[in-house]
């Protein structure tokens, strides 16, 4: 790649790896069901104008609202709630480890679920090492080494689970330019979590929380998700799928060095180990470091 798509992969990755720190910070005044509904609302805002400059909005028809509800739910609705549920007790870089095990569920999903890729031996030899690497982190808690509660980190797996599933069901997206399917799911998610953050607002209210707070909030939705669509959109465009694919190693190391930083947080011996185990899978699933590169041609 050149320069200018290594700087927008690691602004990506630090935009990425920066929201689960916003979150952590919105969602300790913010119930979680609400912060979705303020983050995928916000970003479809933005998103719509967008669109609307780009002369697109006409893309956005009524026989696609099914598909972009569905993907709405699968993308957006349910690994937000899941991935802020388990935030309200565990940090920003734990929980962004475990989503960084995305690649790993989608090959699952689409390599042995649904047939959809073929599973090299990288592939499974990735599958592998992800697994292991999850396993350690979750025996850290299950031993009592760490006290960050197992059902906040299968919460933050079941949104990797969910966002491999939307890969998945994305295909079907493949005719539309990639900013339209993205308000459209935003468009899909913001309806579905109206009621839902309604009915569990409760005695809060917007009057609630502090400035930090809602800045933060302005940063999840118009920063990591707005704006962060489009500069992935644009890195996808010139630097193909995998090469983009490449912020999956950046986002956790990011976000890791954030939680350190500013929330002053550690990980445990076995957490960090679970982690290289994680980062070593997800490079033997890439697999360009392992092929051999042929003669220079004359």
């Amino acid at each position: 790649m050149p320069l200018r798509n290594w700087i927008m992969l690691i602004v990506l990755g630090t935009i990425w790896g920066g929201a689960f720190l916003f979150a952590k910070v919105a969602v300790a005044e913010i119930p979680p069901f609400v912060l979705v509904f303020l983050r995928v609302s916000s970003a479809c805002a933005v998103l719509l104008l967008v669109l609307h400059h780009q002369r697109l909005l006409s893309n956005l028809t009524l026989k696609l609202a099914g598909p972009f509800l569905v993907m709405g739910f699968l993308n957006n609705a349910v690994p937000f709630s899941l991935l802020f549920l388990g935030q309200t007790v565990i940090g920003a870089g734990l929980a962004s480890i475990l989503n960084a095990t995305t690649p790993i569920f989608t090959v699952i999903v689409a390599g042995l679920l649904t047939r959809q890729e073929a599973l090299h031996a990288n592939r499974i030899a990735g599958v592998l090492l992800g697994v292991a690497g999850v396993a350690i982190m979750l025996s850290s808690s299950l031993s009592g080494v760490a006290s960050d509660p197992v059902w906040a980190q299968l919460s933050c797996l079941g949104a990797a689970i969910s966002y491999a599933c939307a890969a998945t069901y994305a295909r079907r997206f493949r005719f539309l330019p990639p900013q339209v399917a993205a308000t459209g799911q935003l468009l899909g998610s913001s309806l579905l979590m109206l009621p839902i953050a309604l009915l569990s607002m409760g005695n809060w209210s917007i009057s609630d929380p502090s400035l930090t707070a809602w800045a933060n909030v302005l940063s999840l939705g118009i920063l990591a998700t707005a704006i962060a669509y489009l500069i992935y959109f644009q890195l996808l465009a010139e630097a193909g799928a995998t090469n983009a694919s490449l912020v999956t190693l950046i986002v956790p190391a990011s976000a890791l060095f954030f939680g350190w930083l500013l929330l002053g947080e550690n990980l445990s011996t076995l957490q960090l180990a679970g982690f290289a185990a994680l980062l070593v899978g997800l490079v033997v699933l890439d697999g360009r470091i392992l092929q051999r590169k042929g003669p220079r041609p004359a």
